[in-house]
């Protein structure tokens, strides 16, 4: 027992300190277990047929989603590991826009498959190293199956379908094509297809508060594709 410099006793005690803090194979398992239980939590949520979750905060709001960026924005994360995972989706919405979910869950398995590894003694640089020559022969492997979707001003089918395909598992499917071609139109507003750019901060998405129950009514307001020169509304 020491005394602090206003006479307080307090106590140090050196076996609590060496128990919390951990290292080796057993701050590897710890990390693995943290990025496991964030990629749980969204692998029911992956896919047309993934389900929805409700999300309740401090205030009471209630937020219900299937999207994986906006989940993990709305979970309170401590853990140092977990919290490269919310970077992690963070940055593929950043980047691309969709596969929030999908990045996080094909994290959590791999690191699923590296904890086996882990146990059977493999050293986690080899593992890392293995998991980049995996990664090339995948990128190789996508540019041989990989096919080039030719369009056109004139000519906005392929877009329209490959933007599709990303509103499957969403909650407006049912209207997913007008959908599709309102987003086509609003890019296709503010693209310079001669240097292939296209600069996003020109399109404002604006929420309107609508009574009517068709959600294209209420979604057709809500893209604008911001030009300096003139406004363009879809």
């Amino acid at each position: 027992m020491i005394f602090d410099e206003y006479g307080r006793p307090f106590i140090i005690l050196k076996e609590q300190q060496a128990k919390a803090r951990i290292k080796g194979k057993e701050a590897q398992k710890s990390n693995i277990l943290a990025a496991k239980a964030i990629s749980s939590v969204l692998r029911t949520s992956l896919g047309p047929k993934g389900m929805d979750k409700m999300l309740v905060n401090q205030d009471g709001d209630v937020t219900i989603t299937n999207d994986g960026a906006t989940i993990l924005a709305k979970m309170e994360v401590e853990h140092q590991v977990a919290k490269l995972l919310v970077e992690l989706s963070a940055s593929q919405d950043n980047e691309i826009g969709d596969g929030t979910t999908g990045v996080v869950v094909l994290a959590g398995a791999l690191l699923s498959q590296a904890e086996k590894l882990l146990d059977r003694g493999i050293h986690p640089v080899r593992i890392a190293e293995g998991y980049e020559a995996a990664c090339q022969v995948a990128i190789e492997r996508l540019g041989e199956i990989g096919d080039k979707v030719a369009f056109s001003k004139d000519d906005t089918e392929p877009l329209v379908r490959t933007a599709m395909t990303t509103l499957n598992s969403k909650i407006i499917n049912v209207n997913k094509r007008q959908m599709a071609e309102i987003a086509v139109n609003a890019v296709l507003g503010v693209a310079d297809l001669d240097r292939h750019d296209v600069n996003f901060d020109m399109i404002k998405l604006e929420g309107k508060v609508s009574l009517t129950q068709s959600p294209l009514a209420l979604l057709k307001t809500r893209i604008l594709a911001m030009n300096p020169a003139k406004w363009l509304q879809i």
